[in-house]
Parts: structure tokens; C-alpha cells; sequence
């Protein structure tokens, strides 16, 4: 019984496999770097493989990680997500810290997106609760939530 070689750099069919697998993870759903890069060491492709398959995405725009943070902070700030949150997600994707940080300031305030849920859902203990469970900092919390109540009924 022998064993086959592990791929190498050299073979181009461990790259275009990489490349392949790559392709199959971003079918679906836009994904950063890091992300795809574990995506495909969870499938054995070695590290050779997976940067030349990196690289080859990069170039090609197939895989931006500003694009990436960008759509994904948008998309959970649209879902109600605080900047902890997005912050918190976007980390957890493997994105580099200015990424990010441009990411959230290309976003409205804060502050504007937890009043617009404080205007749907109303100024109670539940809204705060909601609001710090989606990453809405403490600061932001009470103030929307003490401008609500502050305002004169009817």
C-alpha cells in the first residue's frame, strides 16, 4: 500500500482544487479572507494551496475584505445590530481593525439607528433590554431611551 504524496505548490491540480473549493464557499454568501482561508483548511487543503487560491481571489475581487465589512456591517446594522455587535461579528470573520473601524463609520450614528428601533418598539425596560442584547452601547441605551420618555404624551 502507498502512500500518495501530499500535494505540493508545483501541482497545479492541489491549486485549481483549492481554487474550486473556494469558489463552492462563495456561492452563496460573500466571505472574508481569513474565512475562506479556514474554509479550506478545514477541507486539507495545505497552506501552499490556500494562499495561492488567496491570492488568486484577491486579484480577481472574488474575495475583498473592505467589501466584506462594509456589506456585512450594513447588513446587521439593518438588522438592528449595535456597533458592539457588528464590532464583535466582523472580528469573529477574521477582519482587520481599520477595516472595521471604516466599516462602522461609514454606517449612520448610533444613536440614530437604536432611536429608530426606540420609535418602533417604544421607550420601556424591554426596548433597552432588546437594544443592549443587539450591541447598542450602555451610553446609547440611556440616552434614547431617557430622550423617549422625556418627551411630552400626545
Amino acid at each position: 500500500m502507498s502512500k500518495r504524496p501530499s500535494p505540493s505548490r508545483a501541482d497545479p491540480t492541489s491549486e485549481s482544487e483549492a481554487l474550486e473549493h473556494a469558489l463552492r464557499a462563495l456561492r452563496f454568501r460573500e466571505r472574508s479572507t481569513s474565512e475562506v482561508d479556514r474554509y479550506l483548511a478545514a477541507r486539507g487543503i495545505d497552506e501552499a494551496d490556500r494562499h495561492a487560491a488567496l491570492e488568486t481571489l484577491g486579484r480577481t475581487s472574488l474575495v475583498d475584505d473592505r467589501r466584506f465589512a462594509d456589506t456585512r456591517a450594513s447588513s446587521l446594522a439593518g438588522r438592528g445590530g449595535g456597533d458592539d455587535l457588528i464590532r464583535h461579528e466582523l472580528a469573529r470573520a477574521g477582519v482587520a481593525d481599520e477595516l472595521i473601524d471604516g466599516a462602522i463609520a461609514s454606517l449612520p450614528a448610533e444613536i440614530r439607528r437604536a432611536e429608530g428601533i426606540v420609535e418602533r418598539r417604544g421607550a420601556s425596560s424591554k426596548t433597552a433590554r432588546y437594544l443592549a442584547a443587539k450591541g447598542f452601547s450602555e451610553d446609547v441605551v440611556h440616552a434614547v431611551i431617557a430622550d423617549s420618555r422625556a418627551e411630552p404624551l400626545g
